[in-house]
């Protein structure tokens, strides 16, 4: 676990079903988790920083281990409505629309372009920081780039058109200097320009 910001804590663990290392994050004051997976240091780290009471995912596929976090602390999971046709297991989700503010205040905005239920969340601490979904990835400390096209679609240059119009609403609509995304590193400081020149499809 670290503290990339005051107050908001990033780490990564294995996905278990796609096995590689994922981004999970946790807002301390407002105990809210954002695409949670379980820390290496366990449900204890909670009892000892805050228990959370709510979890916000950037898209459906993004659940992750929330089953295991509502059984041990009562937590509510948030999904946008649009994806909410993927739990039909007993899951107990809640819907909101794209638009709407979040527990924590966290507000959220529609992306929708991998998935329906694709959705930026803007989380409000230090300068603000915004939390993505699937579209975008980051390898250490480099640059945002693309998932690969296999995983994009039949059309990945249409997508990618498309998610460059999203998040450079995103860029041009908000305030914000952080980025945390699912998959790789979250960027801290300069993160808006730094995803509006990724928009524009400018070298890194």
């Amino acid at each position: 676990m670290q503290e990339i910001l005051p107050g908001l804590f990033h780490w990564t663990a294995s996905h278990p079903k796609i096995k590689i290392a994922v981004s999970s994050y946790y807002v301390v004051e407002p105990r809210v988790l954002i695409d949670p997976l379980i820390p290496a240091e366990g449900l204890d780290w909670f009892r000892q920083h805050g228990e959370p009471r709510d979890i916000l995912l950037t898209n459906r596929h993004h659940y992750r281990h929330c089953a295991e976090l509502e059984q041990a602390f009562g937590c509510s999971v948030w999904c946008n409505r649009e994806g909410l046709h993927e739990f039909q297991a007993g899951e107990q989700v809640r819907a909101f629309t794209a638009g709407d503010v979040l527990p924590g205040n966290i507000e959220s905005y529609e992306v929708g372009v991998l998935c329906p239920d694709e959705t930026a969340l803007r989380v409000p601490v230090a300068e603000g920081a915004l939390a993505l979904a699937d579209g975008v990835v980051r390898d250490g400390d480099g640059p945002l780039v693309f998932v690969p096209d296999f995983l994009i679609g039949e059309e990945p240059e249409g997508v990618k058109a498309s998610l460059r119009t999203a998040y450079q609403r995103l860029a041009d609509a908000l305030e914000f200097d952080h980025l945390l995304l699912a998959h790789g590193e979250p960027w801290i400081g300069g993160a808006r320009e730094a995803l509006r020149r990724f928009a524009a499809g400018e070298e890194p």
